[in-house]
């Protein structure tokens, strides 16, 4: 297994899911959890881990995992929305209102 390959989880006590590079924090992604949605909030990649593709990874694996629970996402989040409008296979997994609201 190789040691630099990241890891992801949703940390739900944190609100965000998270991207890990040798046990280092590298990604996260803010989120507030709604009755039928995931709200996303604020992505961030830190300084040391940025232009490696990791935002785009943590994005996939957050959307992959509201798809998984049957919720909506509201990707007040820029980073989030943008990453949905270059992915439309996760355009069905943002409401109508909330595609006008936010751009995608």
């Amino acid at each position: 297994m190789n040691p630099d390959a990241p890891t992801l989880a949703d940390n739900p006590a944190a609100h965000r899911f998270e991207l890990h590079v040798a046990a280092e924090l590298a990604a996260f992604a803010e989120y507030n959890l709604l009755k039928d949605a995931v709200m996303f909030t604020h992505t961030e990649v830190l300084p040391a881990h940025e232009g490696k593709g990791w935002g785009s990874r943590l994005a996939k694996y957050a959307l992959d995992d509201v798809r998984r629970r049957g919720l909506h996402a509201i990707p007040v989040c820029q980073f989030i929305a943008g990453y949905i409008r270059r992915h439309p296979e996760y355009l069905d997994l943002v409401t109508p209102d909330s595609r006008r609201a936010f751009g995608v």
